[in-house]
């Protein structure tokens, strides 16, 4: 944990304006459990009703927030400062530089400088770990895989053979690069024949991976993740399939073989891609949504089979009105046929 900080400081290193006088800081809180000393923040609408109570002694807020009664940091962005605020006073776990004496090296690995490798951690022949790397315990890296600079690969990782990692590469708890892909030939007597998986999964730079998620090799070429992208925790990326950059996918999502996510798409949890098909830059897919099809660059689709956002919410409006409009169908059935009947009455007189 850092050192106090004055609020005029951390103005001036997150990019803020600070409004009222200068105190100091010593944590980021939450509005809800912030206390003196803690510096805490409003991005969502829905906790404004909180600043009144809050015991914090300063607030990040955005520019449109009506003036307060504590010292407040005003931005465009008060989510963006927050998390830049949080780095001030978070020190990530880092272990010290070299090779612990339960780890095994293969003589042919190439080690840069400052790399830390950990308790009974596996680095196999003719890998390449970049400066700076830390490989927590448990992790093992088959033979071939080559690993960027600065890149933070927790326990329980698996890198495969001839696997790519690029530079500043978080790979959290229990993932899993480079696992064959799903591919099988089906043989006349109704078996199986495996499809030798030869290809590579390749991660560019800035990437962050969530615990348990998995990236599969294809049969031939690459499977690829693009520099900046985010994928939360539990997602599946198949054989051949591609994720543009920047783009963020919530835990559980899951791509089919061959699925082309295009730069900046944003996919909700656990929506699924069949395979072959590609979405455009910027669009969005809410969380649960079947996709079948291709969808377009900036649209946004829902649902399972997903279509138009704006269209599935009018749907599922209705949807929640089917059982009375099936009354009132019935009811107006009931009254049709009576009049009916009335009618053939009238004629028999």
């Amino acid at each position: 944990m850092s050192l106090a900080m004055k609020l005029s400081q951390i103005a001036e290193r997150i990019g803020c304006r600070m409004v009222g006088p200068d105190a100091d800081i010593v944590r980021v809180a939450g509005i809800e459990q912030a206390g003196a000393g803690d510096l805490t923040f409003v991005s969502n609408r829905k906790y404004i009703r909180h600043i009144p109570s809050t015991r914090a002694s300063a607030i990040i807020l955005g520019e449109d927030i009506p003036a307060v009664e504590i010292p407040s940091l005003r931005t465009d962005d008060p989510y963006l400062a927050f998390a830049r605020a949080l780095e001030l006073f978070f020190e990530p776990c880092r272990p010290e530089p070299g090779v612990h004496a339960t780890a095994v090296v293969a003589p042919g690995a190439l080690l840069g400088p400052e790399v830390s490798v950990g308790p009974y951690a596996v680095v196999g022949e003719r890998c390449r770990v970049g400066a700076g790397t830390v490989i927590h315990p448990h992790v093992v890296l088959y033979p071939g895989a080559e690993i960027g600079l600065g890149c933070v690969l927790h326990s329980g990782v698996v890198v495969r053979e001839g696997c790519r990692i690029g530079d500043r590469v978080v790979l959290q708890n229990g993932v899993v690069v480079g696992g064959d892909g799903f591919g099988f030939a089906p043989t006349r007597d109704g078996a199986w024949h495996k499809i030798p998986q030869t290809g590579r999964a390749v991660i560019e730079d800035d990437v962050e991976v969530g615990a348990n998620s998995t990236i599969d090799r294809a049969a031939v070429g690459d499977t690829v993740i693009r520099c900046g992208a985010k994928l939360d925790n539990l997602v599946q990326v198949g054989h051949g399939a591609e994720v543009g950059a920047c783009s963020v996918l919530a835990a559980q999502a899951g791509l089919a073989g061959s699925t082309r996510l295009g730069r900046g798409v944003m996919v909700g949890g656990q929506a699924g891609f069949a395979g072959h098909l590609e979405v455009g830059d910027g669009a969005v897919v809410t969380a649960q949504s079947g996709t079948s099809h291709d969808v377009a660059a900036g649209s946004a689709v829902s649902g399972s089979p997903a279509f138009a956002s704006a269209a599935w919410l009018r749907a599922s409006a209705a949807f929640a009105r089917l059982p009375d409009l099936v009354k009132k169908v019935r009811a107006l059935e009931g009254e049709l046929r009576a009049l009916r009947a009335g009618r053939g009455s009238e004629k028999n007189s």
